[in-house]
Protein backbone atom coordinates (compact mmCIF):
# COMPACT_ATOMS: atom_id res chain seq x y z
CA UNK A 1 0.00 0.00 0.00
CA UNK A 2 2.82 2.39 0.86
CA UNK A 3 4.55 1.71 -2.45
CA UNK A 4 1.30 2.44 -4.27
CA UNK A 5 1.06 5.84 -2.59
CA UNK A 6 4.73 6.54 -3.32
CA UNK A 7 4.31 5.42 -6.93
CA UNK A 8 1.24 7.59 -7.37
CA UNK A 9 3.02 10.53 -5.76
CA UNK A 10 5.96 10.12 -8.14
CA UNK A 11 3.61 9.91 -11.11
CA UNK A 12 1.82 13.06 -10.00
CA UNK A 13 5.15 14.86 -9.56
CA UNK A 14 6.19 13.77 -13.05
CA UNK A 15 2.89 14.93 -14.53
CA UNK A 16 3.13 18.28 -12.73
CA UNK A 17 6.64 18.80 -14.07
CA UNK A 18 5.50 17.95 -17.59
CA UNK A 19 2.53 20.27 -17.26
CA UNK A 20 4.73 23.15 -16.10
CA UNK A 21 7.06 22.53 -19.03
CA UNK A 22 4.15 22.48 -21.50
CA UNK A 23 2.69 25.66 -20.03
CA UNK A 24 6.04 27.41 -20.56
CA UNK A 25 6.20 26.09 -24.13
CA UNK A 26 2.70 27.42 -24.80
CA UNK A 27 3.64 30.84 -23.40
CA UNK A 28 6.80 30.90 -25.57
CA UNK A 29 4.83 29.93 -28.67
CA UNK A 30 2.17 32.53 -27.91
CA UNK A 31 4.86 35.23 -27.67
CA UNK A 32 6.36 34.03 -30.95
CA UNK A 33 3.00 34.12 -32.73
CA UNK A 34 2.32 37.61 -31.37
CA UNK A 35 5.69 38.85 -32.69
CA UNK A 36 5.05 37.22 -36.06
CA UNK A 37 1.64 38.89 -36.36
CA UNK A 38 3.25 42.22 -35.52
CA UNK A 39 5.85 41.64 -38.25
CA UNK A 40 3.14 40.61 -40.72
CA UNK A 41 1.14 43.76 -39.92
CA UNK A 42 4.25 45.90 -40.40
CA UNK A 43 5.11 44.23 -43.70
CA UNK A 44 1.52 44.53 -44.91
CA UNK A 45 1.55 48.25 -44.12
CA UNK A 46 4.89 48.71 -45.90
CA UNK A 47 3.70 46.73 -48.92
CA UNK A 48 0.62 48.93 -49.14
CA UNK A 49 2.76 52.07 -49.04
CA UNK A 50 5.08 50.70 -51.72
CA UNK A 51 2.11 49.74 -53.85
CA UNK A 52 0.87 53.30 -53.62
CA UNK A 53 4.26 54.63 -54.64
CA UNK A 54 4.49 52.25 -57.60
CA UNK A 55 1.02 53.24 -58.72
CA UNK A 56 1.94 56.94 -58.53
CA UNK A 57 5.06 56.33 -60.64
CA UNK A 58 3.06 54.32 -63.17
CA UNK A 59 0.47 57.08 -63.42
CA UNK A 60 3.21 59.61 -64.10
CA UNK A 61 4.87 57.45 -66.76
CA UNK A 62 1.53 56.68 -68.44
CA UNK A 63 0.92 60.40 -69.04
CA UNK A 64 0.41 61.49 -72.67
CA UNK A 65 3.58 62.33 -74.65
CA UNK A 66 2.84 66.05 -74.88
CA UNK A 67 2.26 66.42 -71.17
CA UNK A 68 5.95 66.56 -70.28
CA UNK A 69 8.84 67.64 -72.47
CA UNK A 70 11.64 65.15 -72.96
CA UNK A 71 14.77 65.53 -70.83
CA UNK A 72 17.51 67.86 -72.17
CA UNK A 73 19.80 65.01 -73.23
CA UNK A 74 17.44 63.93 -76.08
Amino acid sequence: MMTDVKSLSERIDTLEARLAHREREIEDLNELVARQWQAIDDLTRRLGALGGRVQAVEERTDAPEGAEPPPPHY
